[in-house]
């Protein structure tokens, strides 16, 4: 992680684990106070004592953004208790991994509640927070490479995401008189459980050894590698620095290169 350069406060959703830690890790190292948001208690207290051991500043806020009025209470809540909140990292949501026939009303509910509906209520509260702060901010928001086309068996979740790159621009338009900018960050494969979860679905349904979609996916990247949360994290640092001032309304693939070939 890059030494202390950024000053502020950071509200992470989906931090427990994965990616958002990575985040949350990431921009605590880069000096910001970070508010951490999650649905696992446990899991999110572990990263909030992680982060202080290290000598960061955070708290956590439990509870489900899908809700409506939970991200208005956690931006509302954050500001009071740190004086400002000046980055949003909408990151959390979830996967369902079906061939496209067999989703169902539960499915397109659960998954478009919390990947939609919850992002937009993100980026609205942060928004809200911002514009009456008058200094302007940064809204990040957990697109995909799934936002930029679709991938067998993940009809729903790329729906969701290219969602998520279309409410980005909007914002970014709308909100650029408030020197807000609103980008996404859209990995591919990533070392994460959500990819270890798609690699054993996928195994199941296309009868295959697990290990072997991940393992094809891999091949495919012309870098060589698998993606590792800490790559996401990197762009995400930037993106809530200074150094990103001048770029709004993209979505930026993190994937070594697999969605060129």
């Amino acid at each position: 992680m890059s030494g202390k350069s950024t000053s502020g406060v950071a509200v992470i959703t989906g931090a427990a684990a994965g990616i958002g830690r990575e985040i949350a890790r990431q921009l605590s190292a880069d000096g910001l106070s970070v508010v951490l948001n999650d649905i696992k208690a446990e899991a999110l207290s572990r990263v909030v004592d992680e982060i202080k051991e290290a000598g960061g500043v955070a708290m956590a806020m439990c509870g489900d953004v899908s809700a409506p009025g939970f991200a208005d209470r956690m931006v509302i809540e954050a500001a009071e208790r740190f004086g400002s909140v000046n980055v949003m990292v909408a990151n959390a949501g979830i996967n369902i991994i079906k061939p496209f026939l067999e989703f169902d009303e539960k499915d397109l509910n659960s998954i478009f509640s919390i990947n939609v509906l919850g992002l937009f209520y993100c980026v609205q509260a942060a928004a809200r927070q911002m514009i009456k702060q008058g200094r302007g901010g940064k809204i990040i928001n957990a697109a995909s490479a799934g936002g930029k086309r679709g991938y067998e068996l993940l009809g729903a979740y790329s729906a969701t995401k290219f969602a998520t790159v279309s409410i980005t621009q909007t914002a970014a338009l709308e909100f650029a008189k408030h020197g807000i900018t609103v980008n996404a960050y859209c990995p591919g494969a990533i070392e994460t459980d959500m990819w270890g979860l798609i690699d054993e679905a996928a195994a199941k349904i296309n009868n295959v050894a697990k290990g072997e979609t991940l393992k094809a996916r891999v091949a495919k990247v012309p870098l060589g590698r698998v993606g590792y949360p800490s790559d996401v994290a990197k762009l995400v640092s930037f993106l809530a620095s200074d150094k990103s001032d001048y770029i709004t309304g993209q979505s930026i693939v993190v994937d070594g290169g697999v969605i060129l070939s």
